[in-house]
């Protein structure tokens, strides 16, 4: 067994894993999960950089991250940055302050790389059964970019687009320099118009339609799935492999658009960092489902993470 640790670091949050891995296998022993929101791309949709706050409290995720990684003893460490240090102008700044803290140099992955590790967590697990048909089509709902991945054993095609929840929320749902609580009629269509580009986008290279199994990943869809089950606190447990229905999917992401502020952060699963950018990924999610026809989402908690951990076994 090696001992991995595997760093996501993306627009709104920073997740480590540390995991025995076999290598004759590629399976995983979870030693420690876990995910703080950073909000990392904060802004940048607007400015191109990174900004001074946003750096901080990554850098600090980091130091309280080599903590954990030096306690455990991993042998092999990995860190994968998504959108946000992609579309920065100063993500020097950023691979510099990995590197101090952590002594490996932050690996800045293209969109299809994404995917590719998205992927390769999230369906591995589900290969050896036969009750969920191929090929699958993958979603993994960032807060700067979605991944779209369809593929059955492999992966036949991958397509990053810029609609993740964080984005969307700042292009769309802030105004005088606050998120609109909740936000008007308009610009939930300025929103769901933004998507559906992207989605005609992502379908000229990917087959979206032609997928039997959606797969859904990250925060947004997973804390959709919470509030479907009525979960009393975040569940992963529950909320891995968690089947949630088109309709059920619509009346949340319904309901996340018209409240307040007070009324998301009430919800007992809600992450506080998620209450201001869970009804752009939700409509996300809905509007996938809708362009497909899917009639459910499978939702998996393990993910890019899980892919790069593989990667290191």
């Amino acid at each position: 067994m090696t001992r991995v640790a595997a760093v996501d670091c993306g627009t709104n949050s920073i997740r480590l894993l540390v995991a025995d891995a076999d290598p004759a296998t590629g399976e995983l022993a979870d030693l420690d999960r876990r995910m703080t929101i950073v909000r990392l791309g904060q802004g940048v949709d607007r400015t191109g950089r990174l900004a001074p706050e946003a750096l901080r409290r990554t850098f600090a995720a980091c130091r309280e991250y080599a903590g954990i990684i030096k306690e455990h003893g991993a042998e092999r460490l990995r860190f994968v940055a998504t959108s946000a240090s992609r579309d920065a102008e100063n993500r020097d700044e950023f691979v510099r302050g990995v590197l101090d803290i952590l002594g490996v140099e932050p690996e800045v992955i293209s969109g299809d790389q994404e995917a590719e590790f998205s992927f390769t967590g999230a369906t591995k697990e589900l290969a050896g059964g036969d009750h969920l048909p191929k090929p699958y089509l993958v979603v993994d709902i960032g807060g700067g970019s979605t991944e779209f991945v369809v593929g059955d054993d492999h992966v036949r095609a991958a397509r990053s687009v810029d609609i993740g929840c964080v984005r969307m929320t700042e292009r769309h749902l802030v105004r005088d320099g606050a998120v609109s609580d909740p936000p008007s009629e308009e610009q939930i269509a300025a929103m769901r118009a933004d998507i559906e580009a992207a989605l005609d986008l992502a379908e000229q290279t990917v087959p979206l339609r032609e997928a039997r199994t959606l797969v859904g990943l990250a925060g947004s869809v997973t804390t959709v799935s919470a509030i479907a089950q009525e979960l009393p606190e975040y569940d992963s447990e529950a909320i891995h492999h968690s089947r949630v229905s088109h309709d059920r999917v619509r009346e949340i992401t319904e309901w996340l658009l018209r409240s307040t502020h007070a009324e998301r952060a009430a919800v007992p699963s809600m992450h506080p960092g998620r209450v201001d950018v869970i009804g752009a990924g939700a409509l996300v999610l809905l509007s996938i489902m809708e362009r497909i026809g899917a009639q459910e989402v499978v939702v998996s908690e393990h993910d890019i993470l899980d892919g790069i951990g593989w990667s290191l076994a």
